[in-house]
Order: C-alpha cells, then sequence, then structure tokens
C-alpha cells in the first residue's frame, strides 16, 4: 500500500508483487470537502483509509513524508492528515515503510528530483497501467507503493 498524505486529496495506491512482476490493485485519492471543518475532513480520511486496509489487508504501507514549503499553515494540516494515516496504518496492524519524496521519485525514476509528469509515466510503464494513473496524488500514492515493495524485496 502507498498513501500521499493531503487534506483535500489523499492519494492510495495497492500493488501485489507477483514474482518479478509488479501489479496494480486499485488506485484513486480520498477526496474531503474545502468548506468542511478540519476534524470532520481527518474523519472522513480515517474512516476511508479503514475501509481500504480492511479491503485489500496489505502487508506494508509506504507513506510519503511531508515536502515542507513555505506555508506553514498548509504544512501543518497535511501533517495532520498524514497523521491519521499513520493512525490508520498502525491500529490495523500494518508494517510502516516511511519514505521522503526524492526516495519515491528515485525508486520509480532514477531521478530525485523527477517531475509529477515524469513519475506518472514511469509508474504506469513499471505497473504496465494502459492508461498514466490519475490524479497525481493516487500516482505519487502508487509510486511510494513501489519504493516500499522494491526495499521489502531488497531488504529480505
Amino acid at each position: 500500500m502507498g498513501i500521499d498524505p493531503g487534506i483535500a486529496d489523499t492519494g492510495y495506491g495497492f500493488i501485489r508483487v507477483n514474482g518479478s512482476k509488479l501489479e496494480c490493485l486499485e488506485y484513486g485519492s480520498i477526496k474531503t470537502p474545502a468548506g468542511q471543518e478540519l476534524p470532520l475532513r481527518l474523519h472522513t480520511l480515517f474512516k476511508e483509509l479503514q475501509k481500504l486496509i480492511k479491503k485489500h489487508k496489505p502487508g506494508a504501507a509506504a507513506v510519503e513524508q511531508l515536502f515542507f514549503n513555505k506555508n506553514v499553515r498548509t504544512a501543518l494540516i497535511v501533517g495532520q492528515a498524514r497523521g491519521v494515516a499513520l493512525l490508520a496504518i498502525s491500529e490495523a496492524g500494518v508494517p510502516l515503510l516511511d519514505f521522503t519524496p526524492a526516495q519515491v521519485k528515485q525508486a520509480v525514476s532514477a531521478y530525485g528530483q523527477a517531475s509529477k509528469l515524469q513519475v506518472q509515466k514511469m509508474v504506469k510503464m513499471i505497473l504496465n497501467l494502459s492508461e498514466l494513473p490519475q490524479p497525481d496524488d493516487a500516482a505519487d500514492a502508487l509510486a511510494a507503493a513501489i519504493c516500499g515493495a522494491n526495499y521489502r524485496i531488497l531488504n529480505k
């Protein structure tokens, strides 16, 4: 499982390691209404992640660390969304793998500063998808899942 945390849009992606191939099971994003109070948005995110974890029963979850930008308020809110994701993962007993955005990009594109489009194209190719994964947050979550799968394979 891969997660790209956000308050408006949290990307998720589920993959399966099948021999030497990675297979995409499901991806998408959990959206929360902009006008809704933050506690309700966080609750929605938590409940939706619980449903997805229960459905797929992942062997591990790879979550992107926060990318700090100049907007401290945004970073704090995204941090709260990330905390809710970590809580859902922990409550389900799923092992956590934590990666920086650069590590995730490096895992799929061999370049830690890859653009969103480059990540989407590489995820499409690695998972043999028929189209670019949308939205960007879902592609980033699939990239995190690929990074996590590679990490687990290399560290067995």
